[in-house]
């Protein structure tokens, strides 16, 4: 039995001819309404990585499970506290912190992974009201003029307005960050 057949040919996977992720196969539950198995699989995805509802669901869902059943699983976690979107949103917030993000760059990273707006909105202005972005902004302008000292004042500028852009901080921020930094 081979993984990959001729070219458009379905291989035996049973996921409509893509190959399986880490060489599993997704078997569809022999029962979309068993509660026992939907919370064991939910139980090993949470082991793996913390995960949001949102994602949770989704993986779940994509596993055959019944939109019910996965619904009355997360349900029951959240009960136990085993599944907390407002705090796997904050623990995503502190790991964008490290990485220099803006709020918008924040909120996009919260949506990708699965925490709902609300959720998402809420613990993005709590960082903004303690400062977190704007101290993510000055440490990217401490980090560029280093990398760029000696360069031309205008590449350093483009340089950090670039990263900021990128990394989702607001032009006013960056504006004074660049100003008292890279002048």
């Amino acid at each position: 039995m081979a993984r990959f057949g001729a070219a458009g040919s379905a291989d035996d996977s049973g996921n409509g001819g893509t190959p399986a992720r880490r060489g599993r196969a997704t078997v569809p539950p022999e029962d979309a309404d068993d509660v026992d198995a939907c919370r064991e699989a939910a139980l090993r995805l949470l082991d793996a990585a913390p995960r949001s509802r949102g994602a949770l669901r989704d993986r779940l869902a994509g596993k055959g499970y019944a939109d019910g059943t996965v619904e009355q699983v997360l349900d029951r976690l959240a009960e136990l506290r085993l599944l907390d979107d407002r705090e796997y949103a904050e623990s995503v917030v502190r790991a964008c912190m490290g990485r220099m993000m803006g709020r918008r760059g924040v909120l996009a990273e919260l949506a990708r992974k699965g925490v709902d707006r609300p959720v998402a909105a809420a613990v993005a202005q709590e960082a903004e009201e303690r400062g977190l972005f704007e101290e993510a902004a000055w440490e990217l302008g401490r980090r560029t003029a280093r990398r760029t000292a000696g360069l031309d004042r205008d590449v350093r500028r483009r340089r950090f307005w670039s990263a900021g852009g990128r990394k989702g901080h607001d032009p006013e921020t960056l504006r004074r960050v660049a100003a008292e930094l890279l002048d």
